[in-house]
């Protein structure tokens, strides 16, 4: 077992974790050229066969899925389960949370999961993703970042590999089983890196949606027939409003300030707020991090059900693009996003 420490491709960042470096957190701005680029849908493909939809299945194991983001997982010792105590008492409305574990049930245990994937020199990574209304019952948002980084999209390791959706997973179980991915798709703003323009100004232009169409369950029954959905809504931020965020963030293990190991699904809760330095980015007090991307964002939450509308996904936070401490910000679904979505119902 090697002790060699290597570290995950910059292509896309480290665990897919929150999308922009602080190296680039400076720069956050669209630039002109960014404005000048087309914005259609760029789509590939997934698991299109029952060989491919059964060996990605099986690849994602109960360690390897415990251990996804690990930053050296030949020599990482898989996480201990989360066993905090369930809660079947709804959650009084309107509560802040700045980062729990969610044990109050409801149609979120079931519509959100983690999303797992592989990056092209093996390792694997994790974000969150969400199972949304769609004619096609098979519609999942999330992040671009977690799906490819910026670049050609026919370059090799420019997409993610073994794209596999878990939804309500718990401490390295498919409550629901797991659900391998048909096809996905980013906006065309990250198709490449021209001009000096970079993913933090794509992320910060509000292009970092990502959208995702599951495979059918073994038995044959589409996603949402399993998972249930929330809905999804493309409509202007109202600021202040209550948004509710879920996440399966995992920090480092290594790290002696660890919070979260992904075992459990976070919620926050509070008031939106505009990021000072990319404003098309809103968000709420939270402190998740690493594989909370893509997680949603949902106005007019209910409590007792479990059920809200998704109004944009997590993108990153406020150490990178500013506003109060502990804000994660999202990416707030408008047009491109819609487009996004209208490829999705046709597949």
């Amino acid at each position: 077992m090697s002790t060699t420490r290597r570290a995950l491709p910059r292509r896309l960042p480290t665990a897919a974790a929150l999308l922009l470096s602080a190296a680039t957190a400076a720069a956050l701005l669209p630039t002109a050229a960014l404005a000048a680029e087309p914005d259609t849908v760029t789509s590939h493909a997934g698991a299109t066969t029952p060989q491919e939809r059964n060996r990605i299945d099986a690849y994602w194991t109960a360690d390897r899925m415990k251990l996804a983001g690990a930053m050296v997982p030949e020599n990482t010792p898989v996480p201990a389960d989360d066993n905090t105590p369930d809660d079947p008492r709804p959650l009084a409305p309107s509560t802040p949370d700045p980062g729990a574990v969610w044990t109050h049930g409801g149609a979120v245990n079931r519509s959100v999961g983690r999303l797992f994937f592989t990056f092209s020199d093996g390792y694997d990574g994790s974000c969150t993703a969400t199972v949304v209304t769609g004619a096609n019952r098979s519609t999942l948002v999330t992040a671009a970042h977690c799906l490819r980084g910026v670049g050609a999209p026919t370059a090799d390791g420019t997409w993610t590999h073994n794209v596999y959706f878990v939804p309500g997973y718990r401490n390295g179980t498919k409550p629901l089983g797991g659900f391998s991915i048909k096809s996905m798709a980013t906006s065309s703003r990250w198709d490449a890196d021209r001009n000096g323009t970079s993913s933090s100004d794509v992320a910060a232009a509000g292009f970092d949606t990502g959208v995702l169409v599951g495979n059918p369950s073994p038995d044959g029954r589409r996603l949402a027939d399993v998972t249930g959905n929330q809905r999804i809504a493309f409509s202007d931020p109202v600021d202040a409003e209550f948004v509710h965020a879920f996440g399966y963030p995992k920090d480092r293990l290594n790290d002696p300030a660890a919070q979260y190991a992904g075992s459990r699904m976070i919620h926050c809760a509070g008031p939106n707020r505009q990021s000072p330095k990319a404003p098309l980015l809103w968000g709420e007090s939270c402190n998740m991090g690493h594989g909370a991307s893509g997680g949603p964002h949902l106005a007019r939450f209910d409590t007792r059900t479990g059920s809200g509308t998704v109004v944009g996904v997590t993108t990153t936070t406020d150490e990178l693009v500013g506003g109060q401490p502990g804000t994660l910000y999202a990416t707030r679904f408008g047009d491109s996003a819609h487009r996004l979505y209208d490829w999705a119902q046709a597949r």
